[in-house]
């Protein structure tokens, strides 16, 4: 089968990066962060994440083809912040989030484990 291995799709190769930046010379404060081993999922958080700062001016995603696991996101800044340190910032929201939410399922499954043992 021509298919590749389901591993290709999220391990990274060896010289491979997570990520990568570029900076966009046609918009003032703009970069191009391209994001290997990842899909829609994470591509939409953070877009979401982004737009909720007051300080980003523009955040779309995009994914150049279907087959291959990456997207590309561009950020768009004010002066107060550059691109990077926006993106940085979304994403300790994120883990904040995500942290928040673990705990929370957590308490939930073992109050149900709790009321499952008692009945």
């Amino acid at each position: 089968m021509n298919a590749p291995d389901r591993f290709e799709l999220f391990l990274l190769g060896d010289g491979e990066s997570k990520v990568t930046m570029e900076p966009d010379t046609r918009q003032p404060n703009t970069a191009i962060f391209t994001f290997n081993k990842e899909d829609h999922t994470l591509g939409n958080l953070l877009r979401a994440t982004l737009l909720q700062n007051e300080h980003v001016i523009f955040s779309a995603y995009k994914v150049p083809h279907p087959l291959f696991p990456k997207f590309e996101l561009r950020v768009q800044t004010d002066d107060e912040t550059t691109p990077k340190e926006a993106l940085m910032a979304a994403c300790s929201g994120l883990i904040a989030d995500l942290q928040i939410l673990s705990q929370k399922l957590t308490r939930e499954w073992e109050l149900n484990k709790i009321a499952r043992d008692t009945m």
